[in-house]
This record gives C-alpha cells, sequence and structure tokens, in this order.
C-alpha cells in the first residue's frame, strides 16, 4: 500500500535507491551497477559498499539473485523494533555526548529484550541534571561512550529504529557513532509522535502528554529506559489503531509519514 507522503526535503541518491526497493525487488547486478554511481559512497567497490550498508543496519537481504528490502516484505507482527530514548548532556555531539541509552525490543505484541546503559561523562549542566536525576557522581564508573555505542549497534542489528523524536535520537546516535569511526545509521527509521498523529486522537503529542492520556506508568520520567519503555506503550497503542491495509513494516512507516492525520479526517 502507497500512502501520500509529503516531501519536504529532497532525498539523496541512497534513499532514492530505498525507495525503489520499497516498491519491488531488483536484481543484484542491477542494484550494484546503481549503488556505484552514488556519490557519497565510501568505497569505490559496490560490493564493499553493499557490505558497509549491511554493517550500518540497512535491512538488505538477496535471495535467488535479487536484492529486496526485508521490511517490505516482513509483516508488522514479524517485524522487530527496536524502540531508542537517549539523555544527553548537550543538544548535539559539537557540544555535548550521550549520557544515557536506553532501549526496547519489541516484536509481535511483547517486548523481547532491553538495553540500558549510562555513559561516562565528566559534566552535566545543573537543568540536565535537574530533568532527568543524573548527577555527575553516577557516572564516574559508567562505561565510555565508544563501549557503550559498540554494545548498542549489536543491540540495534536490522531492526527498525523507533523514537518518540526521531529527528533528534537517530542523529545524535548516528553522528555519534560517525565520531568514533562506527559507521553510519542506515536502519529504517519510524517516529511515534507522526504514528500517534495517524492513530490516537490527542490535543498535543509529547510523551509526558501521552503517558498521561493513555495511562502509562508515570514513574521515573526522563531517564532513557523508562521513556524507551513509554515510548514502546505508545506503539502498542497506535498498532491497534492502524488501516487494515496497513500490513508490513515498510507499510507502516510510509503510513507514519502519510497525509492520514487525524485532524485532516475530521475536517472532511
Amino acid at each position: 500500500m502507497n500512502y501520500k507522503k509529503k516531501n519536504k526535503f529532497a532525498l539523496n541518491d541512497l534513499e532514492l535507491l530505498v525507495n525503489k526497493l520499497c516498491r519491488q525487488k531488483m536484481p543484484v547486478d542491477g542494484f550494484l551497477e546503481l549503488l556505484s554511481k552514488i556519490e557519497s559512497n565510501f568505497f569505490q567497490n559496490p560490493q564493499l559498499e553493499l557490505e558497509l550498508l549491511l554493517s550500518n543496519g540497512l535491512p538488505l537481504d538477496i535471495l535467488e539473485n535479487e536484492v529486496f528490502l526485508k521490511t517490505a516484505l516482513t509483516s508488522i507482527e514479524n517485524q522487530s523494533f527496536c524502540v531508542v530514548d537517549i539523555e544527553t548532556n548537550g543538544s548535539n555531539i559539537r557540544c555535548g555526548q550521550i549520557i544515557e541509552i536506553g532501549a526496547v525490543k519489541y516484536k509481535n505484541g511483547k517486548i523481547i529484550e532491553t538495553y540500558d546503559s549510562l555513559v561516562y561523562a565528566k559534566e552535566i549542566p545543573s537543568y540536565i541534571q535537574e530533568v532527568t536525576s543524573i548527577v555527575p557522581l553516577m557516572l564516574e564508573d559508567a562505561p565510555r561512550l565508544q563501549t557503550v555505542l559498540e554494545e548498542f549497534k549489536l543491540f540495534l542489528e536490522d531492526d527498525v529504529f523507533v523514537a518518540h523524536d526521531i529527528k533528534f535520537d537517530y542523529k545524535f546516535i548516528s553522528d555519534s557513532f560517525e565520531k568514533y569511526n562506527l559507521g553510519k545509521l542506515q536502519n529504517r527509521k519510524m517516529c511515534t509522535i507522526e504514528l500517534a498523529k495517524r492513530t490516537i486522537e490527542a490535543q498535543r503529542y509529547g510523551l509526558d502528554f501521552l503517558k498521561e492520556l493513555l495511562d502509562i506508568d508515570k514513574h521515573q520520567q526522563h531517564r532513557a529506559l523508562n521513556d524507551a519503555l513509554s515510548t514502546t506503550h505508545i506503539l502498542q497503542r497506535c498498532l491497534k489503531n492502524i488501516p487494515q491495509e496497513v500490513q508490513t513494516a515498510e507499510d507502516l512507516i510510509g503510513f507514519s509519514k502519510s497525509d492520514n492525520l487525524l485532524v485532516n479526517n475530521k475536517k472532511r
């Protein structure tokens, strides 16, 4: 099912290639030829570039000499979603770093695994200490950021990356990966703010408001794992309200970016 999407930004060549795979499989030779023409490639050899994309979480597979996007064929029930939240001591990696990562693997209506780690840092601004209750003393014996990022990358695999503010969490983690030579995130991604706007009637869609509206546990707010668990419950509630024709993980990602806002539907 192809939902009408809002094109706010120009897509890069890799995104255009992935969009082709959202619609249909491609012969391996044809895929590698298109891949070789992408100017931003790290390698000149497209086979090596393919291996890099796989290692960075792009869910590609090859069967009978055809390349396909696994999320385009995997049902929502069989798709593994990695719901992520981070706490940081700055707004981007130039002025801060991750100080906590929490993540939840969710599949077929169940939480199957979690990841949670504080991260060593020397300083935490006072306002962040107030919001998160994370103080410098708590981080003194925490693992270094590179170690945590390496662990998290193994945990994430090629799951669909889900967050309640996808632009912030995904970019911050991807930029952190690149800073430590761990690649660049290529996982398919989905924002529960955007999905909730299409499945849950609410006055606002911030995490705290939806937790209140949906009666989700409100203890220990603004800690990474707790917020990731809350976001998982929001995802679970959203999935109960999706249209019947939304069947695959890629359908769901497309639906979350579509024009099917509840507020728009009310006006019709």
